[in-house]
């Protein structure tokens, strides 16, 4: 009975003061580890996620860039247009127009180290190498072959159609032009408010009744694009508004371009060939005559910013995006961001040739003067 009465007073203490601390210290060691390896899987997670919306914004950003482009020049594509000066509907003063023009002077600069693209192209369903002007009488008229080829056939023209009239022979010193809407079609004659002055003989380059005047450029991280046939996109003003520059790419830090274009003698028959990559904007009709493709690339950035412990080794990212104009046009994400590396990046490029240089006609473009 003495044992027994000891051995229950014993048990019925409880655990001592050492006990409860050394399961105490297992407990919080247990708790440390588990917040450790949440910690891990949370940060692989977040890195895995920003690679994902990397991927994902920069897609959608060369699919944007890439479809317009492959419309580029329908309607302004002749060499006789090619870089004249043409002044819109609203005023507004494009200065030597070509299906794609890189760093156009009248659009407004990107974030730093960014190209910007103005793309052109029209939406009409007549020839896009423009047609001739029979006869014009009086200045607002002009009377052509196609205007309305039968009486179930689709109109060449229509009313609200944009139109260029051109003289035959190519202004110089420089080619000034305007582009009128269509008031009216009867028949072969085509009406418009003003008209061109002696433009007999002339061509007549019909872009539609909604032709796109596009420019692209990186704005504060976001591809941004504004079309000049609704806004004039330079005004300051509406630079910063996002209504009228609309982001249609967002974490895209970098867009880079190259003209592709041909440099020898011009063949007898068949497309110019592509044999040099540059940056070099034409200032002549020939010079534009022998650009046939452009490639670019655009860079996307991850949403995650990566810590890290500010070592090489330990940086997201230790050496910014190339592509193939590297050489000429590299990416250079440093004059945005001093922290750049705390992110990673997904480089996207292709090239794209500009279908609707590639039909002109070389003999045309020799019997314009080109060499």
């Amino acid at each position: 009975m003495r044992y027994s009465s000891f051995s229950r007073r014993r048990f019925d203490t409880g655990f001592s003061l050492v006990e409860l601390m050394v399961g105490l210290a297992i407990g919080m060691l247990a708790v440390i580890v588990m917040m450790q390896v949440f910690s891990l899987s949370e940060n692989f997670k977040r890195q895995t996620t920003g690679g994902d919306d990397a991927q994902n914004d920069g897609a959608v950003a060369l699919y944007a860039l890439q479809r317009d482009m492959q419309s580029s020049g329908l309607g302004i594509s002749n060499v006789q247009l090619l870089g004249c000066n043409v002044t819109l509907p609203s005023g507004v003063i494009l200065n030597a127009i070509s299906p794609v023009t890189i760093n156009h002077a009248r659009i407004p600069a990107g974030d730093p180290g960014s190209d910007t693209l103005l793309i052109i192209y029209g939406t009409a369903n007549g020839a896009s190498e423009g047609e001739i002007i029979l006869a014009q009488n009086p200045q607002s008229t002009y009377t052509v072959s196609t205007a309305a080829p039968s009486a179930t056939a689709s109109a060449a023209y229509a009313q609200n159609d944009w139109l260029i009239a051109e003289p035959q022979v190519r202004p110089s010193p420089s080619c000034d032009l305007t582009v009128e809407r269509v008031a009216s079609v009867a028949g072969t004659t085509v009406t418009v408010p003003l008209g061109t002055p002696s433009v007999n003989n002339g061509a007549l380059y019909n872009l539609g009744r909604l032709p796109k005047v596009l420019a692209y450029a990186v704005r504060s991280g976001n591809l941004t694009v504004c079309d000049f046939t609704a806004n004039d996109c330079r005004v300051a003003g509406n630079v910063g508004n996002t209504a009228i520059w609309v982001p249609i790419g967002s974490n895209i830090v970098s867009l880079r371009a190259e003209y592709g274009r041909g440099t020898a003698a011009l063949p007898s028959t068949g497309n110019i060939p592509v044999d040099t990559w540059d940056r070099t904007t034409p200032t002549t009709n020939c010079g534009w005559a022998r650009i046939s493709a452009v490639r670019f690339a655009v860079v996307s950035r991850s949403s995650t910013y990566d810590k890290g412990d500010g070592t090489n080794d330990r940086f997201a990212t230790t050496a910014a995006p190339v592509w193939a104009g590297s050489v000429g046009s590299p990416i250079d994400l440093s004059v945005t961001d001093p922290d750049w590396q705390h992110y990673r990046y997904k480089a996207f490029q292709t090239y794209v040739p500009l279908r609707n240089m590639a039909w002109q006609d070389v003999a045309q473009i020799k019997t314009a003067g080109c060499p």
